[in-house]
């Protein structure tokens, strides 16, 4: 959308707030592809009807050139014949074509590679993976006549470094662990067996990275919340990082930045956004610049992923156990052909979501698997990558390694489970372990 399109909006958002109920023209506006399903639940969570305009006004001018038009004809087609002349006052616009609606895009789990030199001199190399990168913030690179990459020019170096973050604290941060096992019959969801496995192993790395670790176990929406704001008040000065686990059910949720949400015991989910919310820097101070850490071991929604085929050289099969389970609630009856021991697992807007990373146990959408006597493909997978390469490998690289393991596994010889990350680190981040 143009500039002059923008300002006939913010102009008249009074009188669009006034006079447009806004469900009148959502159908036309996903119609046009304009809008897809989500985004109009997004607007729809806003509130009453005149807080529901003022984020459709809000949101039509980031839909690029064909919103203005479109949203003229929509106003049409259900008689806003006076708003639809104030906004034409400018000039006439010509409506486009109604295209079918697209899909909507999740961006998971895509990690870049960037080679940042600190010291050109000695030809010191490091990596750092991220999810986003704006063009604002990307490093050029220039080639040679021959068409060789060469390093890229970096600013001058400063005295903290920009490779790595610094975990040095003693403990070096707090971890709260929520282990929602038992859950009350009457949200319909199945006990979680083998979710105590999945507790224990990363209760025992979390402490061998030198962190406090609490557990609370059963939890409901509201006590989930409630720690979390504790956690959250807790002075954190004293640390270098923080890390929340989440071992529940969970389902889909739409939101801006951090797509999922986990249930409580009660049946009532809270979005991962929302989780994460609580130790951004506006909520927590003391955590400004330091390492947020979510892992969210829950199914993203309903879906059972059988995979495709590839050539036998591309992947090393791994067998998952006879009492694999599901993190999800299930969405359909096409789950009845399982046998009584699948069950599926189910899965937050932060303004500036900087030194936050949220791994996900599986792919936005999709169900989680976890075996009642071992504990889930994820957190077994993420205990023994951990184990053996935190002495040497940055998270980031660490998680995916988990991503391609967790990926070979297959449940019932059938199904398929894979594992992303939203990253919005600025720098490496190291474990402490007794090697370094």
């Amino acid at each position: 959308m143009d500039a002059s399109q923008k300002n006939i909006l913010q102009l008249n958002r009074t009188n669009i707030v006034k006079d447009l109920d806004p469900s009148n023209v959502y159908d036309g506006l996903l119609s046009r592809g304009i809008f897809t399903e989500d985004m109009i639940d997004e607007i729809k969570s806003a509130g009453t009807r005149r807080d529901q305009a003022r984020q459709l006004v809000k949101d039509l001018q980031m839909r690029g050139s064909r919103a203005f038009p479109a949203f003229l004809e929509c106003l049409r087609e259900t008689g806003h014949h006076t708003l639809v002349n104030i906004l034409q006052s400018e000039g006439p616009v010509t409506v486009p074509a109604s295209l079918p609606v697209l899909p909507s895009a999740v961006p998971f789990p895509i990690c870049e590679c960037i080679f940042l030199w600190n010291d050109l001199l000695h030809n010191e190399k490091y990596c750092t993976s991220i999810l986003f990168q704006s063009t604002e913030t990307s490093i050029p690179h220039y080639f040679s006549p021959e068409g060789e990459s060469l390093a890229p020019r970096l600013p001058r170096p400063r005295r903290e470094s920009i490779q790595s973050y610094k975990i040095e604290a003693n403990p070096c941060g707090l971890c709260l662990i929520i282990n929602n096992v038992d859950f009350d019959p009457a949200s319909d969801l199945k006990n979680r067996a083998g979710s105590d496995i999945d507790c224990d192993k990363l209760k025992r790395r979390f402490e061998s990275f030198n962190f406090c670790v609490t557990v609370q176990r059963n939890l409901k929406c509201k006590e989930i919340k409630h720690q979390l704001s504790v956690l959250a008040s807790t002075d954190h000065s004293g640390y270098d990082c923080c890390v929340v686990v989440i071992l529940s059910h969970g389902t889909e949720s739409n939101n801006n930045r951090f797509p999922g949400a986990v249930h409580g015991v009660d049946g009532r989910s809270v979005p991962v956004q929302i989780m994460t919310n609580y130790l951004n820097g506006k909520n927590c101070p003391s955590l400004q610049s330091k390492p947020k850490l979510f892992f969210i071991q829950a199914c993203g929604g309903g879906e059972k992923d059988t995979g495709f085929e590839v050539s036998p050289d591309e992947v090393r099969p791994m067998a998952g156990g006879m009492d694999d389970q599901t993190d999800a609630i299930p969405t359909s009856s096409s789950s009845d052909s399982l046998s009584l021991s699948d069950e599926p697992d189910a899965r937050a807007t932060l303004p500036t979501p900087s030194d936050i990373l949220v791994s996900y146990s599986t792919f936005p959408g999709y169900v989680s698997w976890r075996d009642s006597n071992t504990g889930s493909w994820y957190v077994e997978t993420l205990d023994c990558i951990l184990e053996q390469n935190a002495a040497t490998d940055d998270l980031v690289t660490m998680l995916m390694m988990v991503n391609n393991e967790v990926s070979q596994i297959s449940a019932k010889g059938l199904y398929k489970q894979m594992p992303g990350s939203f990253n919005f680190l600025r720098k490496l981040f190291y474990f402490q372990t007794s090697k370094t």
